[in-house]
């Protein structure tokens, strides 16, 4: 794997350019396949307060019906965006996190279906969020207010108006994005025809809210934080060794020991000696994965979303989890990956047991621990064709 970036300062000859100091898309960047909705008003935070402007990026694939019936919405997981499908170019660091799932003849057929994908309200790829420009032209920062995944919806159901979709014929994400469709389910029934979702809960758990706060601190202790206020620093100035950090822990937490243990197991990587200052290869893979991730998130964004699925709990002023669940009335496919001990099959048993529309709780077989959501998108693909003949 190729190494981590170092510290900032003169670049290695060879070497990457230092990152900037947010991996955030911002004014003057290439747009890419992004398209963009801006609320008419200011959005009521449910924490309290408002965001005075709010705007959400997002990309479409396929059509929309005359009658609007066969329009899906696809939400991302925590470092996702709304690049769903199709090549990485500019503005696009990377391929679409779902590109297998999407495009003609795919289990999202954009024949048939139009695909939406927004940013969540509070990421850097285009939607607001703390690197945004806030009420005095300067990146919001520190200043950025506590969201929640029902503002984070309240401001998708204006995208969805804006686009002339009163009703979803479905809506699925996995991880964040299962938390965010199980918000629509249950606060917007008759707007969700079908609804999936996959490697998610019904409320965030005290395993999940450590693993979550520890990534936050590792952001936090960075130098160059700032407290939060570093989005015009020069190039190697941003919280990077933070975020990476914070990258290093969550990506354990996504995949699985026996798969590490077959990939990696105890072996150098390359020709580096672990005894003499050199890594393992496990190691060098952690580094890996942080530098792509400083290249294309921003920290501010990485706090923010991760405290707003440490707030989730979608029995939150609704009696509890089980009334909440109970007002579903979508027809609805629960699954879980049998290797997932971020959010471990159980919770989505739970969710499968307590929503009127779900029948059994269907786990896909992987290796790769909760990332299979995104990995397995054969397996995913067929639950999708499973529930998309079962609604019509």
């Amino acid at each position: 794997m190729p190494p981590a970036p170092g510290s900032a300062g003169p670049a290695a000859p060879g070497a990457l350019p230092l990152p900037p100091a947010t991996g955030a898309w911002r004014e003057g960047d290439p747009p890419g396949r992004r398209r963009w909705w801006v609320r008419a008003g200011p959005l009521a935070l449910e924490a309290g307060g408002e965001l005075p402007e709010v705007r959400i990026a997002y990309e479409t694939w396929g059509h929309l019906a005359p009658d609007a019936s066969n329009a899906v919405l696809v939400l991302h997981a925590l470092t996702g965006d709304s690049h769903a499908a199709g090549p990485a170019g500019p503005g696009h660091p990377t391929p679409g996190w779902w590109d297998a799932l999407i495009g003609p003849g795919r289990a999202l057929d954009t024949d048939h279906w139009f695909v939406v994908a927004p940013n969540a309200l509070g990421g850097c790829q285009g939607s607001t969020g703390p690197s945004s420009a806030g009420p005095g032209g300067r990146p919001w920062g520190s200043a950025f207010p506590r969201l929640t995944q029902r503002d984070q919806v309240a401001a998708e159901t204006g995208l969805a108006d804006q686009l002339g979709i009163e009703r979803w014929a479905l809506v699925l994400g996995g991880s964040m994005g299962g938390m965010r469709a199980l918000e629509w389910a249950v606060a917007h029934p008759g707007r969700t025809g079908a609804l999936m979702l996959l490697a998610t809960t019904a409320s965030a758990s005290a395993e999940q809210i450590a693993w979550a706060t520890i990534q936050a601190r590792a952001i936090r202790s960075d130098p160059f934080w700032c407290g939060g206020d570093y989005h015009d620093a020069e190039p190697g100035h941003g919280p990077h060794t933070g975020l990476g950090l914070a990258r290093r822990l969550a990506h354990v937490t996504y995949r699985s020991e026996p798969e590490l243990h077959v990939r990696f197991g105890r072996d150098p990587q390359g020709t580096e000696d672990p005894w003499q200052g050199g890594r393992y290869q496990v190691e060098s893979y952690l580094d890996h994965h942080a530098a792509k991730l400083v290249r294309r998130f921003d920290a501010g964004s990485y706090i923010t979303l991760t405290d707003a699925m440490n707030t989730h709990d979608i029995g939150r002023g609704r009696g509890d989890v089980r009334a909440a669940l109970r007002r579903i009335s979508a027809p609805t496919l629960v699954a879980g990956v049998d290797s997932d001990r971020l959010y471990p099959p159980s919770q989505q048993g739970e969710l499968a047991a307590g929503i009127p529309g779900a029948d059994r709780l269907r786990v896909i077989e992987s290796p790769y621990g909760h990332d299979g959501f995104l990995i397995e998108t054969e397996q995913v693909g067929l639950l999708v064709r499973e529930l998309t003949a079962r609604t019509g």
